[in-house]
């Protein structure tokens, strides 16, 4: 498949599973580095792996980005609450 068959069909998708990390960085309204050291930090879940391909899942993504801290110290909504010490429960 050629790169512009591949962006030809990404156009019409209205939802992808996976992205890369410019593309979950944006998702998340982030700058790449920024995402860079939160993924680091393990603020954000690690990418999945196919051969040198590495790909964030957009579910993950949602996940984590519902832990954040809400401004003025307010925990997040959803999983924030359980106080999950690593991506590994979400394997």
């Amino acid at each position: 498949m050629s790169a512009r068959s591949k962006a030809v069909i990404a156009a019409r998708l209205n939802v992808r599973r996976g992205l890369d990390e410019n593309e979950a960085a944006v998702y998340l309204s982030f700058s790449p580095a920024f995402f860079r050291k939160l993924v680091e930090a393990g603020v954000m879940p690690r990418p999945r792996v196919a051969g040198a391909r590495r790909i964030w899942d957009v579910e993950e993504l949602d996940l984590a980005f519902k832990c954040l801290p809400r401004e003025e110290g307010e925990q997040g909504s959803g999983l924030a609450e359980r106080k999950l010490d690593s991506w590994e429960d979400f394997k």
